[in-house]
């Protein structure tokens, strides 16, 4: 049994670590949410920070409908900056024994 507690905190702390390497990781990955065809993107990187946001200028006649693509584009890169983030949390808890599907608090 006291092999058993041992293995188990060991995997419990390579997760944490392969956790932590990848919330690191995710600071430099950048995704890029659009709307309107491209003409406003939005870019954030894994940790939701916003770092560039770009208008095509024929926009910027009509603000209700820049308000709207703006708002478009931003749930777009947050769906793809959520997906990356996903996908880097189940390969750092790969071949832990997690149920398929588990969604980590991330």
């Amino acid at each position: 049994m006291r092999g058993n507690i041992a293995q188990l905190m060991q995997q419990a702390q390579a997760m944490q670590e392969n956790m932590q390497r990848a919330q690191n990781e995710l600071g430099n990955v950048e995704v890029t949410g659009q709307a309107g065809g491209g003409m406003v993107e939005v870019t954030l990187t894994g940790r939701m920070e916003c770092r560039k946001v770009r208008i095509d200028p024929t926009t910027v006649s009509d603000i209700e409908m820049l308000e709207d693509l703006l708002a478009a584009a931003m749930n777009d890169a947050v769906n793809k900056a959520n997906a990356a983030a996903q996908e880097r949390m189940s390969a750092a808890t790969q071949g832990m024994g997690l149920p398929a599907g588990m969604k980590l608090p991330f």
